[in-house]
């Protein structure tokens, strides 16, 4: 054999080798059962409802977290002084209706009067007593008329002054009007409901995680500062990731939503599972012309699967997706 004819023979293997190979990735990238795509992700933004500079900030960008779990926090001196403020006009309020509402002397002051009282009680009953002997006695010519008006003059005295004691003990049991205790009541009201909007706003100072999920991104700092509804940072629960693909209108009716596809990608240890979510009613690419048989597989619709299982895939990583074999042989 000569050596052209070598030549020409490895040069003819060579190319079936290189003819073979091409068939073979062609034919896996075009698999008509085999169906490009991503992973995409939808979203949270967390963002504070007031503006104001960050004062501390308790997550990273890749961190998992929790519901509830503080996320940032922002400035909050003039909402806790407000907060205070509102709290002392409560405790106002209530201490004037509490005021009206009370007697108006004290129990102490209360039980010196019915002391007082007593005492009193008991000075007119010795007035009474030397008034009925001063009577007696006038009455048969024994006892002068004027120690008949003395006794009764003293009589008069000692039970005015039981009356007078009586009506302070009385005063004193009075509480202030209907009207001005409803209107106290009115503003106690008025001075929680600002307590409350205080409180709402101070809390409003720290974003909690709403959801589970991964914190993706982080848009500012310990120390800057923030707009309302401005997003601070990215938060990705883990049932919003997406297996994103897209197949061809022949193939559209393969497809349905709720229906499992099988997913795999570079360095996924076994092929994933994925239930359709989502069906474009809308192709992504319609050509300018009368649509023909040949002219249709230019059209692609874009459909999205929920991974199973608790996959986390990450975000942009491409895919590719196909129906499990006993659906692609039925």
């Amino acid at each position: 054999m000569t050596r052209t004819r070598v030549v020409v023979l490895v040069a003819v293997l060579v190319l079936a080798v290189a003819g073979a190979a091409f068939w073979l990735y062609g034919r896996e990238r075009h698999d008509p059962d085999r169906f490009q795509g991503y992973v995409e992700g939808y979203l949270m933004f967390m963002a504070p409802e007031d503006g104001g500079r960050i004062d501390r900030l308790t997550v990273e960008t890749g961190d998992q977290v929790k519901v509830g779990q503080l996320l940032f926090a922002l400035d909050a001196s003039m909402q806790i002084a407000q907060r205070n403020e509102a709290d002392a006009r409560l405790q106002q309020a209530k201490a004037q209706l509490a005021n009206l509402e009370a007697a108006l002397q004290r129990p102490e002051e209360i039980a010196v009067l019915r002391a007082q009282e007593e005492r009193a009680k008991a000075q007119l009953d010795l007035s009474q007593a030397e008034l009925d002997r001063q009577q007696t006695l006038f009455n048969r010519g024994i006892a002068a008329k004027a120690q008949f008006d003395q006794a009764k003059s003293a009589f008069e005295r000692d039970r005015a002054a039981l009356q007078e004691v009586q009506r302070q003990i009385q005063a004193g049991q009075i509480a202030g009007r209907a009207a001005e205790i409803r209107a106290a009541e009115a503003a106690v009201e008025a001075a929680g409901a600002t307590l409350h909007q205080a409180e709402t706003r101070l809390a409003k100072r720290q974003v909690n995680a709403s959801v589970d999920g991964q914190v993706q991104d982080v848009y500012f700092r310990t120390g800057e500062t923030v707009n309302a509804s401005q997003p601070v940072l990215a938060l990705l629960p883990p049932e919003n990731r997406r297996i994103r693909f897209y197949v061809p209108e022949p193939r559209l009716n393969a497809f349905a939503l709720g229906r499992i596809v099988a997913v795999t990608c570079d360095g996924c240890q076994a092929p994933l599972k994925a239930k359709i979510v989502f069906m474009s009613g809308q192709a992504e690419y319609t050509p300018p012309v009368i649509f023909s048989e040949q002219e249709r597989g230019k059209l692609v619709f874009r459909i999205e699967a929920q991974p199973l299982g608790g996959a986390t895939l990450p975000i942009g990583l491409p895919v590719s997706v196909s129906l499990p074999e006993p659906e692609l042989s039925s």
